[in-house]
């Protein structure tokens, strides 16, 4: 099937020559089409261009995006959509003045939402994670990136990877699956973490690798949790059975696992509230994509990724929601984009590089998702009538998307 998009206000991020990432003053270019047309073909971007230069097409249907915008799919690289229940009362105890930590330590936090996964059978599990996908390509998002690690046992943990898997199978949204054990220690390993890595890395690692479940490995290395070591120990071996090597590092406090990230090549380190100049130095001229996630640091008042310094050091920088339960409930990639230009003083040019191609790198995807080029996907958002692509932060708690476009397919 072919659709004619006629008449685009302004066709943004277009790039005729792809590009795999976009770093420092080069993210603070955005190039656009005005007055433009996007014809797309099956499942992919056909052709663009100026309106007055469009050539006599037949297609099958026509749109006619007067007063619109057109942009790529934002492209969510750190989420944990699969997830059983929520943790309302958490949030209550924040308000009333409890830290994330001493939620954990009583046993909220990730044991909370482990213990409700463990219980959740995997079709109800499958039936809630399916309901937060939906709700989030609603939202503009046409690739996503899904994390295990509520499970911490070996059951569980499959049973979260194969929900990802269906989930992927079932909706045209992009989905790449990452496996996280090493989130936090569960009851029976309390005592004993380097007994618990171990667990992960020779009973839970060699099914994943069998049967493929997963793209990438993660660890969530920070104080309190796995130290520096302890990350080495699980990517040197993730890395072994074929897995690409991500980090959760840098919440709370910095402790080296940036530095650790860069030598086993991660492809992302995320989170990043707490940065170093040691840690942005460590990060220049390498391949690793930094990943900021501003709506974390509003839902539990930390410290936001100090993008300013690390853009201005040269650096690539991605944005992602980190959808969970307990610290970030909410998909909404268009919150992330204004609170980035709100909260971490990026413009809009550099949020949204931030939440399409640079989304896509850390996803592995910058080939297919991320820009408006010929052969890429056909997913794309198309705006309600508004000014500029700089609206859609600055009216960060308005809904600016008319339609959505994923895989050729309206959602």
């Amino acid at each position: 099937m072919t659709i004619l998009i006629t008449n685009i206000k302004e066709l943004v991020q277009v790039r005729d020559v792809p590009v795999r990432k976009v770093s420092g003053a080069d993210m603070g270019i955005l190039p656009t089409i005005k007055n433009a047309f996007l014809l797309i073909k099956n499942d992919v971007i056909e052709a663009y261009g100026k309106q007055d230069e469009m050539p006599n097409i037949t297609t099958d249907k026509v749109i006619d995006a007067s007063g619109k915008i057109i942009l790529p799919t934002w492209c969510d690289s750190h989420t944990h959509i699969v997830f059983a229940g929520n943790r309302e009362q958490e949030f209550v105890d924040r308000i009333k003045g409890m830290s994330y930590e001493e939620i954990a330590k009583k046993g909220g936090g990730i044991l909370n939402s482990a213990k409700k996964l463990q219980e959740t059978l995997e079709n109800e599990l499958y039936s809630q994670s399916a309901k937060r996908v939906e709700e989030v390509m609603r939202l503009g998002t046409g690739a996503v990136e899904i994390k295990s690690g509520y499970g911490l046992t070996k059951e569980a943990e499959l049973k979260m990877l194969r929900v990802i898997k269906k989930l992927n199978e079932n909706y045209p949204v992009t989905i790449k699956a990452t496996f996280l054990g090493a989130h936090a220690l569960p009851h029976n390993f309390k005592d004993n973490k380097s007994g618990y890595l171990d667990f992960v890395i020779h009973e839970i690692l060699p099914t994943i690798a069998k049967e493929k479940l997963a793209s990438f490995v993660d660890i969530f290395c920070e104080t309190g949790y796995f130290s520096v070591a302890d990350t080495e120990k699980l990517l040197a071996l993730g890395t072994a059975y074929g897995l690409v090597p991500k980090i959760h590092v840098n919440q709370f406090t910095a402790i080296g696992g940036v530095q650790m990230g860069v030598k086993y090549k991660a492809l992302s380190v995320d989170h990043l509230e707490e940065m170093r100049a040691e840690d942005i130095e460590a990060l220049q001229n390498t391949d690793t994509m930094p990943v900021a996630l501003p709506s974390c640091s509003f839902f539990l008042n930390i410290p936001y990724t100090p993008a300013r310094k690390m853009i201005d050091s040269g650096l690539p920088l991605a944005l992602a929601t980190d959808y969970n339960p307990g610290s970030t409930p909410s998909g909404n990639m268009n919150f992330v984009v204004a609170t980035a230009c709100i909260k971490m003083r990026m413009t809009p040019e550099e949020a949204i590089n931030a939440a399409t191609i640079n989304g896509a790198y850390a996803m592995g995807l910058e080939k297919t998702h991320g820009s408006i080029s010929k052969g890429k996907k056909a997913s794309f958002i198309i705006t309600k009538e508004i000014p500029s692509y700089g609206f859609i932060p600055y009216s960060f708690g308005n809904h600016c998307i008319d339609k959505v476009f994923i895989d050729g397919y309206e959602i």
